[in-house]
């Protein structure tokens, strides 16, 4: 009997046990099910920009470029008003042994000649002036000054292909010759680079005069380098407006 009773009470807490678990489990479940307590499905919110904000920043937009394209209408009049003539290409004198090919907007002019069975190219690119060469009390009346140059890149061709070429400086009234190499047809850049030779002032000074008496013969020589020197720095006020209408274009599409 006594052990009947333990039996009873032991049934009646677990039975009390599971009722109280059972309550808190269904009180969890309606609070989580709860409409009110669910996630919101709305979308975040986003920043918002004024329409005043977007009209300031387009008008603002606008005022620079036409701040822009004033100042480059400013600086193509100052460029024209150099002077007509500095804006014309240099008539070559008679006796000027090349043809002239010059082509707006690039930075070099290639001048061509056959002589002798040869074909020579020299390759013309833009002068280079000293830091101070625009104040140059020694600067004559085309701009010039003992302080600027031109690289010449002269090449000799022989009907077989084989070619001699000249990297050279031109200044007033003198030529330099900085390197020579030769060049075989169907030479690699490789090739040629192996091909270079010695450097120029290492050669004996009578070796060196006769290449400078070579290239005299040929056309290249003082009289021809200083119309380059005039020519070219025409070119270069030339390809400055063409430069700057190029950006005005652009400004105003």
């Amino acid at each position: 009997m006594g052990f009947a009773l333990c039996v009873r009470r032991s049934a009646f807490r677990f039975a009390s046990a599971c009722g109280g678990g059972l309550g808190r489990v269904r009180s969890i479940s309606a609070v989580v099910n709860r409409p009110s307590l669910a996630r919101d499905p709305s979308p975040p919110l986003r920043p918002s920009v004024s329409r005043g904000f977007l009209y300031s920043t387009a008008i603002d937009r606008m005022s620079s470029e036409q701040s822009l394209l004033r100042v480059i209408e400013s600086e193509i009049k100052s460029a024209r008003e150099t002077g007509d003539r500095d804006l014309e290409e240099e008539s070559a004198p008679g006796s000027f042994p090349f043809k002239i090919e010059d082509n707006p907007g690039r930075q070099s002019v290639t001048l061509t000649r056959d002589y002798k069975g040869e074909h020579i190219k020299v390759v013309v690119s833009m002068p280079s002036l000293d830091a101070d060469a625009e104040d140059d009390e020694d600067a004559d009346d085309d701009g010039l000054s003992n302080g600027s140059s031109i690289p010449l890149v002269v090449t000799v061709t022989k009907k077989s292909g084989l070619s001699l070429e000249f990297s050279c400086m031109a200044f007033p009234d003198e030529i330099a010759i900085d390197a020579l190499s030769v060049s075989q047809p169907g030479n690699s850049l490789e090739d040629q680079l192996a091909n270079e030779g010695p450097d120029f002032e290492d050669l004996d000074e009578n070796l060196k005069k006769t290449f400078y008496k070579y290239l005299e013969i040929r056309g290249v020589k003082a009289s021809t380098t200083n119309f380059l020197h005039e020519y070219m720095m025409r070119k270069v006020k030339r390809e400055y407006l063409l430069w700057l209408k190029n950006v005005k274009k652009f400004m105003e599409e």
